[in-house]
């Protein structure tokens, strides 16, 4: 938060007042403890929601909070799109400054809900780059043994290609989540949910490699030991920066020149299952969705491929 912070406290002592006596850092802090123990956000969730509030009161400027409406709040969103953010990315930051308004309105802060006359447009919406199968196969491959860790990597890439999870769910997953036996494992989703999510047989064997082979030398790096399944060589759990450049690394060395991140796997995962033929609502509690709206943009993906082979080979297309 640094800089930011830093020009916050400019503005503050420089007098200008925009939470009606309260200063925006309590109000900052006091909001991200109604996330954390209102909503019952994610870790990760209420790190973004911090940073966008942060985008936010730098914007806000020495205007107060409580004269703030939609026109000034429709302002602040043309300048997210000057920023040249995602869409995905602003419909977020729409999201966050919604609940902070929220949040001012039951500390008696303003009256109103301004944001909520903000719509997160369904146009904004982007449909999610999906890898072929050729390609996830390419990727998978690229793990070499005279690479260091490839034991480590291996397993990582079959488990989220295998399992859909979210970088942040394979990174804080525990042995003791491992039920290879019966062929599953229990991951923590958005929320603190847990869900029961099926392991193939490649992945379990990628798994059973990594754990005989590698990760006992990378727990002993470290006293006590981590209960991480993912450890990283200094035998700290993975985090999800390492595992993103663990993904681009292994996407260049199988010849993918766009844009992969972790993700990728995970809307691949769920394409290739649509694809194959599963239910939607299954794929929705594998991939921890809160909404079958969520699950549904897959659906989009599927039937956009399907559009390209038929215009591509029907003779009256």
């Amino acid at each position: 938060m640094g800089k930011r912070v830093t020009k916050l406290q400019q503005l503050q002592n420089q007098g200008a007042s925009t939470s009606g006596g309260r200063s925006l850092d309590s109000l900052s802090e006091d909001f991200v403890a109604y996330l954390r123990g209102e909503c019952h956000l994610s870790v990760n969730t209420v790190t973004a929601y911090q940073h966008d509030l942060n985008r936010f009161l730098n914007w806000l400027g020495a205007r107060r909070l409580s004269s703030i409406s939609v026109n000034h709040l429709s302002d602040y969103v043309g300048s997210l799109h000057d920023l040249g953010l995602a869409a995905t990315s602003i419909s977020r930051n729409i999201v966050s400054t919604r609940t902070f308004f929220r949040f001012l309105q039951l500390e008696g802060v303003v009256r109103d809900n301004p944001a909520d006359l903000l719509l997160t447009q369904k146009s904004w919406q982007r449909i999610p780059e999906v890898l072929t199968p050729n390609q996830v196969e390419a990727i998978l491959r690229s793990p070499r043994k005279t690479d260091s860790y490839w034991q480590r990597d291996l397993a990582i890439l079959e488990v989220l290609y295998a399992t859909g999870c979210r970088a942040s769910e394979v990174c804080s997953l525990r042995i003791k989540d491992l039920s290879l036996e019966e062929k599953h494992l229990r991951c923590e989703g958005k929320g603190g949910k847990q869900r029961m999510v099926p392991l193939g047989a490649r992945a379990i064997e990628a798994i059973k490699i990594y754990r005989d082979e590698l990760r006992a030398t990378l727990a002993t790096r470290r006293s006590p030991e981590s209960e991480a399944l993912f450890l990283s060589r200094t035998g700290l759990s993975l985090d999800r920066i390492q595992l993103w450049r663990l993904i681009k690394r292994y996407a260049r060395r199988a010849g993918i020149r766009s844009k992969i991140s972790p993700h990728s796997l995970r809307h691949s995962f769920a394409t290739h299952l649509l694809a194959g033929g599963a239910d939607l609502r299954l794929v929705q509690e594998m991939l921890g969705h809160a909404s079958i709206q969520t699950t549904q943009i897959y659906t989009h993906v599927e039937k956009s491929r399907l559009q390209k082979v038929h215009k591509l080979f029907h003779p009256r297309a």
